[in-house]
């Protein structure tokens, strides 16, 4: 069944939800710049769930950016991208009060953004780890189809039994041109590709490029290029970033090309595909 045909089968939604009255809140978890995200208890069930409830306005602004293009919602995208590295998505619909939610399975865990800003270096064997699962989880998201367009540490969560899941699609689209054109710089800057920043034609090494950045901190506890928080960080992105045997003298070449060739400015002097890199560091040991 293609994605059309498959997202077709949802196209009337279900029914608006009374969240406050299906959902126990037990807690906020945390809350986002799209989003609240709470963890709860289904009253019917008794199952404890992650619920996200996105800011309509906020929301709105990126829906119009693919008006007309038929774009699947949060919901529709996180429930065809499953693997080991993916925090599944049980449902989704609109509440009562009008606003999209996304009901998910709740992880106990910390977000790997708050592992690294703990400044403590890794042991070597838990960084490449690291690496090969973010990999891993954003090959699931290409193989179904999409573009995740926010790979970043916030974005990563880490189990207490050391697997690494990728979260949050509300910014992922189809593989597809017509969703990759220029435009809004969408994204978080650190970790945002030349291309969107030139606003240029893009595509899914845009997430490589990202994964680049996301593995060099996990290696080094430092960015390839000067820390900001705002898009014109991102401007430094198409010149030569830092090289990481500056932070990690003893990083296996393997792994060292492997990263730098994310960072590459031209998204065709990329790996193109999270498993090219996985195989150029497959024998990787630490």
């Amino acid at each position: 069944m293609g994605l059309k045909n498959f997202f077709s089968l949802f196209s009337s939604g279900p029914p608006r939800v009374d969240l406050w009255r299906r959902y126990e809140r037990l807690r906020e978890s945390h809350s986002g710049t799209m989003s609240h995200f709470y963890k709860v208890k289904d009253i019917r069930s008794g199952l404890v769930v992650g619920l996200k409830i996105n800011d309509r306005q906020k929301s709105q602004l990126v829906e119009n950016r693919y008006k007309g293009l038929e774009r699947p919602s949060e919901g529709q995208i996180g429930a065809t991208i499953q693997g080991p590295n993916i925090v599944k998505t049980i449902e989704w619909g609109i509440s009562s009060d009008g606003e999209s939610f996304i009901v998910q399975e709740f992880i106990e865990g910390t977000l790997l953004h708050a592992l690294l800003a703990a400044r403590k270096q890794l042991p070597p064997a838990q960084r490449l780890d690291l690496v090969r699962q973010a990999a891993t989880a954003i090959a699931v998201v290409h193989k179904a189809g999409f573009v995740h367009r926010d790979i970043c540490p916030r974005n990563f969560l880490l189990q207490s039994d050391g697997r690494l899941m990728l979260f949050d699609f509300g910014l992922s689209v189809p593989d597809k041109p017509i969703f990759l054109q220029p435009g809004n710089r969408t994204g978080t800057p650190n970790y945002m590709a030349p291309e969107i920043v030139r606003r240029k034609q893009a595509d899914k090494t845009l997430d490589i490029f990202a994964l680049g950045v996301t593995a060099f901190e996990i290696c080094t506890l430092a960015l390839p290029w000067p820390h900001g928080t705002t898009g014109s960080a991102a401007m430094l992105h198409d010149s030569t970033p830092v090289d990481i045997r500056t932070h990690w003298p003893d990083i296996p070449p393997p792994l060292a090309g492997a990263i730098t060739a994310c960072l590459a400015a031209e998204p065709g002097k990329r790996p193109p595909s999270m498993e090219t890199f996985l195989r150029s560091i497959s024998k990787v040991v630490l």
